[in-house]
């Protein structure tokens, strides 16, 4: 195998019958955009359902998969911190295992770094974007991302859509400073790319809800109280 250029995360919590299509899906799209020069990282973290042996089976067939497991549950934000420390590729990328964000818009997200882009990410929330889902995750996606912007000043609309690729090097700059472990790593990491100068590109996805995905109370305060944190990080502790 040649050179590996591009590098795509799966981050993976008791996901196995999203990823008996996301595995498949994904090699068939990678071979079209670095034919012989990507790896598939399946980001697994603790999961229960047999999504570990799945993959380490997959493994065992296709050299282009990589399994990263872990025993204890890390967290979204840590297991993608892991997975990149570990990838061979100068692009990285993630996105969702139900595959939400259309697939076709991989070669858009992937061409953006290799344009020159520290960082691109796919939006739910410009005009252009073609999104279905409850009008109870609208609502509160547009709150929070709304108060991102105000509290945080940043200029992108969506933070925390699961479609994100990066120059691996930039990326690595940056993640010591990022301390959320899990669903607001998205967020950090966008509003300090952007105070520390990264160019990035907010382009328009086609995406359609998972299944049983919901929005809870919990998840809606922490979030909040998270950008709070993270304001004062920024501005009173200078960190």
């Amino acid at each position: 195998m040649r050179d590996i250029e591009v590098s795509a995360v799966l981050p993976v919590y008791n996901d196995l019958a999203a990823l008996r299509t996301a595995i498949p899906r994904s090699l068939e799209t990678l071979d079209a955009i670095a034919p012989g020069r990507f790896e598939l990282i399946v980001a697994e973290d603790g999961s229960t359902d047999g999504s570990m042996e799945f993959v380490r089976n997959y493994e065992a067939k296709d050299p282009r998969v990589r399994l990263f497991h872990s025993d204890e549950r890390l967290g979204r934000g840590r297991a993608l911190n892991r997975a990149f420390a570990g990838a061979k590729g100068s692009i990285v990328c993630y996105y969702d295992v139900d595959l939400a964000t259309d697939m076709q818009h991989l070669t858009e997200l992937i061409g953006a770094i290799r344009d020159g882009y520290d960082i691109a990410t796919g939006s739910r929330l410009l005009p252009e974007s073609d999104i279905n889902r409850s009008g109870g995750r609208e609502i509160a996606s547009r709150g929070y991302n709304m108060l991102v912007r105000t509290i945080l000043g940043s200029s992108l609309y969506d933070h925390q859509c699961g479609f994100k690729a990066f120059r691996r090097d930039r990326l690595l700059d940056l993640l010591p400073s990022v301390t959320a472990d899990h669903w607001f790593w998205d967020t950090e990491v966008l509003v300090r790319a952007q105070k520390n100068g990264y160019r990035i590109w907010e382009f328009p996805v086609r995406w359609r809800q998972g299944e049983g995905t919901t929005v809870r109370r919990k998840d809606v305060v922490e979030m909040g109280s998270a950008v709070v944190h993270l304001w004062w990080r920024l501005h009173v502790e200078k960190g």
